[in-house]
């Protein structure tokens, strides 16, 4: 098989021009590249090279490949192990978007009695959408009039100096609008360097590593508490072990799996997931979903249940909601890369180490000025070469 010609946008959206194409290629080829190459081995040891990560631009693929699909749940499981009780957790997931990490983040819709009419979920990464507002910016105020509000204005979007402002007026909160990722750790820049990292076999004391929690652990690739980032590290280094080569496939990013709707029930006998659309991407790399019941229909979101209980919060719906990425893999039984023989340190200013940490801190929940839940990160939630 040949080299990809270029990498294409997220779900192959077509939203940017002949410039923007080549933008967007040059920057996910440069982000593929670096994660293989790991960090300065002055800065982290044990953690570089990566030389079971390639470059689908630059290296072929070949013939014996295969892919493999990882998937997990929407709802940010920091948030559930440290909550008591569904109503918390849902109250807390709710609250704010800075919670939602699990590369799924969404905004609920009230009627005047605060009955749920419509709930939009996105996993659109923050990077292409500052890509395409630097070759564009037209083109991201009409997408926010078609998804957000016919009432944005530019201003809303873009700061004094004529740059996008991810985080803005119409795409902060739980309850105005969605447009893409914002929470810190929902980047593609995360997920190419926690699979890249992933790829390292590591052998510790003659006992070759394999499950998610030891992997996470010694490799330090992400949060061990999160439901993505255990299961992604997982799956790709089983891929590993097989002396594989390993990439993202293409188009690189997160998309929605699918979702589920065992248990669910409508007043008036209708199938619950007749009212799940996919708003963005083509059919195989979905974007962007809304669980919305038509007018004409004579029920809303707010009246269907769940096990038995009414749906009266956005994350409800995020327990069945499962998130995707998939993986390819290529010269199966090749790889000469020998094992990694200890974890991931980080050398001291004077010389030395840091010993590794065996069990991490799950963050801890926190509460803003605003009420809005949140969580203060454990030092290995976010590696600062992401």
């Amino acid at each position: 098989m040949s080299n990809l010609p270029s990498y294409a946008p997220p779900g192959n959206l077509q939203d940017l021009d002949a410039t923007g194409l080549k933008a967007w290629d040059a920057f996910i080829s440069d982000s593929v590249d670096q994660a293989a190459e790991g960090p300065d081995p002055r800065q982290v040891l044990n953690d570089s090279p990566r030389s079971q990560f390639y470059n689908l631009t630059k290296t072929d693929t070949a013939t014996d490949a295969a892919e493999a699909t990882v998937t997990w749940t929407a709802f940010p499981r920091i948030i559930k192990i440290n909550s008591i009780g569904d109503t918390q957790r849902w109250q807390r997931a709710d609250a704010s978007r800075d919670v939602q990490d699990e590369y799924c983040e969404w905004s609920v819709t009230r009627n005047p009695e605060g009955k749920i009419t419509q709930v939009t979920f996105t996993c659109e990464g923050p990077e292409y959408w500052s890509l395409l507002a630097q070759t564009d910016p037209d083109t991201v105020l009409r997408l926010y009039h078609q998804y957000i509000s016919p009432q944005v204005q530019p201003g809303d979007l873009f700061g004094l100096d004529g740059v996008y402002q991810p985080r803005n007026r119409w795409n902060d909160s739980t309850s105005h609008g969605a447009m893409h990722l914002i929470q810190r750790n929902n980047t593609l820049g995360a997920e190419i360097e926690l699979a890249a990292a992933a790829t390292i076999v590591r052998k510790i004391n003659g006992h070759e590593l394999e499950t998610q929690r030891e992997l996470i652990l010694c490799s330090k690739y992400g949060a061990p508490e999160r439901n993505s980032d255990p299961n992604i590290g997982g799956a790709v280094n089983a891929l590993a072990r097989q002396k594989a080569d390993i990439s993202l496939a293409n188009p690189v990013g997160l998309y929605f799996n699918d979702l589920a709707t065992d248990g669910w029930a409508t007043p008036d006998g209708s199938d619950p997931k007749a009212y799940w659309k996919y708003l963005r991407g083509d059919d195989a790399h979905p974007v962007r979903a809304v669980y919305e019941v038509p007018a004409d229909r004579g029920f809303t979101v707010g009246d269907i249940t769940i096990g038995g209980k009414p749906i009266q919060f956005g994350a409800q719906i995020s327990d069945f909601i499962t998130i995707k990425l998939t993986a390819v893999a290529c010269r199966f039984g090749q790889s000469t890369t020998p094992p990694k023989t200890a974890c991931v340190d980080f050398p001291r200013a004077g010389g030395g180490a840091v010993p590794s940490t065996s069990a991490p801190v799950p963050p801890a929940i926190t509460t803003n000025a605003r009420g809005q839940a949140g969580y203060l990160a454990a030092p290995v939630t976010t590696r600062s070469r992401r």
